[in-house]
């Protein structure tokens, strides 16, 4: 349940907003003033704060400053009569969501307070192992779904962005959520209220994409039998997202900067130039730089949007989100299935961990869902993990060595190690390790021979010492669970002989 801190120093008001507020379930606070709507916010957290222009003591615009500064997360809305809208619109410059002007309705208050809330809530979800980001601001009260420096980087640079107009460049692999950026840079800018508006390149052919970006006049090519508005148009005021614009071709390039540079731009088939005010966000998993060289993209559209880039890390950049992520979607998959999954079991969680991800955070998404499907009991094991997961499981284990300096003393090894076949030297004198087995077969040393002995022996003596309880095993002998498990089936030992 949100809660929000109503301000004014007009008491009719105040109890007006609050008996709305609270009809609607939230949480209501007021104050009389700015000074005290400040202390308020210092000593308990508020999810908004709604707040009058003209109090005495301290006006809105101070105390928006002063809260602003203690916690950029709590949004702030305005309220102002018609004649301090000159206020308001400042109050918004300074980090204000947005403003009412009085006399207010409960239905328009309301309403402004869920996109409000939206915006906020849409970020979040973007993040998914990212940093949380309340309206375009990041602050080190803010809770974090992930810890990964990577992304703390990437949402610093959005909170920048939303507060200008400029073009946007968001690059990264397919999956890591290029598109959710695009929208959390729109819904907590000043074209917030506007359209936001997205195309993707790369699904459009050649011949099309021009007329769904500009438009056509009746009659401008084979079955254009009316009169078309583009995407730009469409899009007046607003945002337009352009997914995958590495995929255009050279003469859109061309149209695409012009749009830029001069913010017009002409419907296939017309002679008239149309004036468009449209912030342009395009994303790509493209390699620009090369592509440059070779001459596959202009290097001036590439710089006109590349002003302050975004890059998206792919997800095996950012390992320590994970857990974060795989809790997120658990939560998320229980309301959506009504079910009551509580968790990822820890050798689940290291198989997750241990993927390349080539799909990302979209992959993540989908493997948390097979599990759901998969799983019979309240925790996700990793059983019910799709195959492809394990795949790069063997490439890990390769550098999985049994370590030599284990927990466990050699020495208890060396007086239980089973005699082994005798092995005779080139100098016929019996050849025998500093661990006590003798080696060899057929005249030769054998190093697979003695490697096998050797962890065989080692695991039993292992398992001897921890009563054949597998986690444990693994912990004081310094070996990975995995790794453990996977010698104790090829040496077909029983844990159980050890209990």
């Amino acid at each position: 349940m949100h809660k929000v801190l109503v301000v004014d120093d007009d008491k009719v008001l105040q109890q007006s907003v609050k008996q709305a507020l609270e009809y609607h379930h939230f949480v209501v606070d007021v104050a009389d003033n700015g000074k005290e709507a400040v202390t308020k916010v210092y000593g308990q957290k508020y999810d908004l704060v709604v707040m009058d222009v003209n109090m005495p003591e301290m006006d809105g615009i101070q105390a928006l400053t002063e809260i602003k500064k203690h916690d950029p997360s709590v949004i702030v809305l305005i309220l102002t009569a018609y004649s301090n809208v000159t206020d308001a619109v400042k109050a918004v410059k300074e980090g204000a969501y947005n403003y009412l002007e009085k006399p207010i309705t409960s239905e328009n208050l309301v309403a402004l307070i869920k996109r409000a809330l939206k915006a906020r809530s849409m970020v979040e979800t973007l993040t998914f192992s990212s940093p949380t980001l309340s309206i375009g601001e990041t602050s080190s009260k803010d809770k974090f779904v992930g810890e990964s420096n990577a992304m703390k980087k990437v949402f610093d640079v959005i909170s920048k962005l939303a507060k200008v107009t400029t073009p946007v460049l968001i690059r990264g692999e397919s999956g890591t959520g290029k598109e959710l950026v695009a929208k959390a840079i729109h819904y907590n800018s000043p074209r917030k209220d506007e359209k936001f508006v997205t195309i993707n390149c790369g699904a459009i052919s050649e011949n099309l994409i021009e007329s769904e970006l500009f438009g056509h006049e009746k009659g401008a090519f084979t079955g254009a039998d009316q009169r078309k508005i583009g995407k730009f148009q469409f899009a007046e005021g607003g945002t337009i997202f352009l997914d995958e614009i590495g995929d255009i071709s050279a003469a859109m390039q061309v149209k695409l900067l012009r749009v830029l540079q001069e913010k017009t731009f002409m419907p296939v088939g017309s002679n008239r130039e149309i004036k468009v005010d449209v912030r342009i966000i395009a994303a790509s998993h493209k390699p620009f730089e090369e592509m440059i060289k070779e001459g596959t993209f202009r290097e001036d559209l590439f710089y006109r949007l590349n002003v302050l880039p975004v890059y998206l890390p792919p997800l095996r950049e950012r390992k320590t989100d994970i857990p974060h992520l795989v809790n997120h979607y658990i939560n998320y998959f229980n309301s959506v299935h009504n079910l009551k999954v509580t968790g990822a079991e820890p050798e689940a969680l290291e198989v997750l961990t241990n993927y390349s991800w080539p799909g990302n955070i979209r992959e993540l998404r989908n493997i948390i869902e097979h599990c759901f499907i998969m799983e019979s009991s309240d925790m996700i094991h990793a059983n019910s993990l799709p195959s492809i997961v394990f795949k790069d499981q063997k490439k890990a284990e390769v550098k999985d060595q049994v370590a030599t300096d284990s927990v466990i003393d050699l020495a208890d090894i060396q007086n239980s190690v089973l005699d082994a076949p005798t092995q005779k030297g080139s100098s016929g004198n019996e050849v025998q390790f500093s661990f006590g087995a003798k080696l060899g077969e057929g005249g030769k040393l054998d190093f697979a021979f003695a490697k096998d002995l050797f962890e065989k022996e080692f695991i039993v003596q292992a398992l001897k010492i921890n009563k054949g309880r597998i986690n444990q095993t693994a912990l004081n002998a310094n070996i990975p669970k995995k790794t453990l498990l996977r010698k104790i089936e090829k040496y077909e030992i029983n844990p159980k002989d050890y209990y």
